[in-house]
């Protein structure tokens, strides 16, 4: 394959990275430092320590994509390898899954206080993206593993 067959892909990742790198460095000190209402800036400490623990297996997963591109560059998509980062970006996009989930009473406590029915909604929208993410990267760990043992089953017998 094409060295160059999945740099869009590759582009695809840094990109995403960028933003929430930029989001973290910039515009969460900002929100904490100047909040619109200064009565529940106490609650928005938990949310931002549990952002900021999950940009952690965030960029976790972004590396395991990054790698399997690698993979899938070098002709090693159906590897053990590829089906080891997968099982690595499934077990990132559950524990952003998970921490996303204890983070969303302190976003329903800032949601009754600002009386803003909506931000309940925004604040379990990451928790479910990450959840499909995580089933997504099961299905295809499960498919991979199935191919490999294909074909190796059609090695052994050639």
């Amino acid at each position: 394959m094409k060295r160059g067959s999945t740099l869009f892909l590759k582009l695809a990742v840094i990109l995403i990275g960028i933003p929430v790198l930029a989001l973290c460095l910039f515009g969460l000190p900002w929100l904490v430092n100047n909040p619109v209402n200064p009565d529940y800036s106490l609650i928005l400490y938990p949310i931002l320590i549990g952002i900021y623990v999950s940009v952690i297996p965030f960029f976790f997963a972004l590396y395991q994509a990054f790698k399997l591109l690698s993979y899938i560059d070098k002709n090693q998509a159906f590897s053990p390898l590829s089906v080891k980062a997968l099982k690595k970006i499934k077990l990132c996009a559950m524990t952003i899954c998970g921490l996303y989930v204890v983070i969303l009473p302190f976003v329903f406590l800032v949601a009754e206080l600002d009386n803003a029915p909506g931000l309940i909604i925004v604040g379990m929208v990451p928790a479910f993206a990450s959840l499909v993410i995580a089933v997504f990267a099961a299905v295809l760990q499960r498919l991979l593993k199935e191919a490999i043992d294909i074909k190796s089953e059609n090695d052994l017998i050639i």
